[in-house]
């Protein structure tokens, strides 16, 4: 009996971070200029030279569903090298929102912000 409980548990939990990872993101008020298919609300913030910045991901709660969509999108970003997550508290689950990019020359901050507003992680900002 118990092992039925963890089968339906199971999939309801699947169900659930696909329904989360395919819902689409709502217009905001921060959407008032468009570069190409990306909206962009500030100027650029273009990084002179290669480095690695932190940026904080309010809306990322899942390892699952959420990170991976947030590492495609970034590394799907010209200049940027690698996307990685934060260390966490306890293994499994996000307690620090936030992930690490490595980045070359002419990486631009404000079109990565734009891009992960765009894919549902509005507030997205530069930690450091």
């Amino acid at each position: 009996m118990r092992g039925i409980a963890y089968v339906i548990a199971a999939i309801a939990s699947v169900a659930i971070m696909i329904a989360i990872a395919t819902v689409p993101r709502q217009p905001t008020r921060d959407d008032s200029t468009t570069v190409g298919s990306t909206s962009v609300s500030a100027a650029p913030m273009v990084m002179p030279e290669a480095g690695t910045l932190t940026l904080s991901v309010p809306n990322m709660h899942c390892a699952i569903a959420c990170f991976p969509r947030v590492k495609e999108t970034l590394e799907n970003t010209a200049g940027v090298n690698e996307v990685e997550l934060a260390e966490q508290k306890e293994e499994g689950m996000i307690d620090n929102r936030q992930v690490i990019v490595k980045y070359d020359a002419g990486f631009d901050v404000s079109t990565a912000l734009a891009l992960l507003s765009k894919e549902g992680f509005a507030d997205s900002d530069v930690v450091q």
